[in-house]
């Protein structure tokens, strides 16, 4: 049976989202209206979990159109949301890149307030593996916060506060009227750094991200983007790897059983 652990499962209306199909309200809805088919097969449950790239998914007879592998770096400018459609009309990253955005996907988010380097791209397994806490991928931030941020301060967040943990914290340059830090996380939780340094009583004032495993943002400015070579993700190549030694490994069990 297939598992939400499993590499690359996501929820069907996701796939659809991450298909570049329809955004996740509307897949649901052609979901619910029977518009969508698995393996030819009428499905209207939104939860069946499949893995895009290999699920023989339709919607109204039609197969999606394959896509050729394209990741991108891009400069997030502050006050736009990482989503496709916002329901409530604000600028979307999606606006910002226009034509160039095609079927890209994001990989995670950056909230409205936030800058910095965004990863969009076309290969749905490569934003699992990416986001996922379990493989350990080093997202880079320099944050500004209110106030002298003490040494003590960071050892509470390398520590963990309700739950939440950064794996580095490094001052870079404090006052008392405001601290320079750089932090590193490996799990990207919605608000995770505001949410912790708010809670040492440091509010954030600016927050960009500056590298997501081996992208680096560079020279890039807000709104500007640049490709992505495979080579610089290149976890990828290292996952490819680790699922085919796992396939062998299956098929020897299988059998000697």
């Amino acid at each position: 049976m297939m598992s939400r652990k499993s590499p690359g499962v996501v929820r069907l209306d996701r796939a659809l989202s991450k298909l570049g199909i329809a955004s996740r309200s509307e897949a649901k809805q052609l979901i619910a209206d029977g518009h969508v088919r698995l393996a030819g097969r009428i499905v209207r449950d939104a939860g069946q979990l499949v893995i895009p790239e290999q699920a023989e998914i339709t919607v109204d007879h039609a197969k999606p159109v394959a896509r050729e592998w394209r990741t991108i770096a891009f400069h997030k400018p502050k006050g736009v949301v990482t989503t496709r459609r916002d329901p409530e009309g604000r600028p979307t990253v999606f606006d910002v890149l226009g034509e160039e955005a095609g079927s890209l996907v994001a990989v995670g988010r950056l909230d409205m307030a936030s800058t910095g380097l965004l990863l969009l791209t076309t290969d749905t397994q490569l934003a699992n593996y990416l986001t996922d806490p379990s493989n350990a991928i080093v997202r880079r931030y320099i944050v500004t916060v209110r106030g002298a941020f003490e040494d003590d301060d960071a050892a509470r967040m390398t520590t963990g506060i309700d739950g939440l943990r950064a794996n580095a914290v490094l001052v870079r340059k404090r006052s008392a009227r405001e601290t320079h830090l750089i932090v590193e996380l490996v799990e990207g939780k919605n608000r995770e750094i505001r949410r912790m340094l708010e809670s040492l009583g440091h509010p954030v004032t600016k927050l960009m991200r500056v590298a997501f495993g081996r992208v680096e943002l560079g020279e890039l400015q807000p709104g500007e983007w640049r490709e992505v070579s495979p080579a610089e993700v290149a976890e990828r190549t290292e996952f490819k790897t680790k699922e085919r030694r796992k396939r062998r490994r299956t098929k020897k069990s299988s059998s000697k059983n």
